[in-house]
């Protein structure tokens, strides 16, 4: 389980990247709001929520433009 834990944070050129943590925060903050005003009835505010997904998916599209660096 932490292999794969490990591996979730590598970039395409293998080695670990800052933006990976970020990305992998950012999608547990989504997850635990998520749980927090399904279970516990907290609320959310809108501009917090829709502020981590575009993060999220400024993460994703940055790294699938990213070009894989010659050796």
């Amino acid at each position: 389980m932490s292999e794969f834990l490990k591996d979730l944070l590598k970039d395409k050129t293998n080695g670990y990247s800052l933006r990976e943590v970020v990305i992998a925060i950012c999608m547990l903050l989504v997850v635990a709001s998520f749980v927090a005003q399904l279970v516990f009835n907290i609320a959310t505010p809108e501009y917090m929520f829709y502020s981590i997904v575009s993060l999220i998916a400024a993460g994703c599209f940055g790294y699938s433009i990213e070009r894989k660096p010659n050796p």
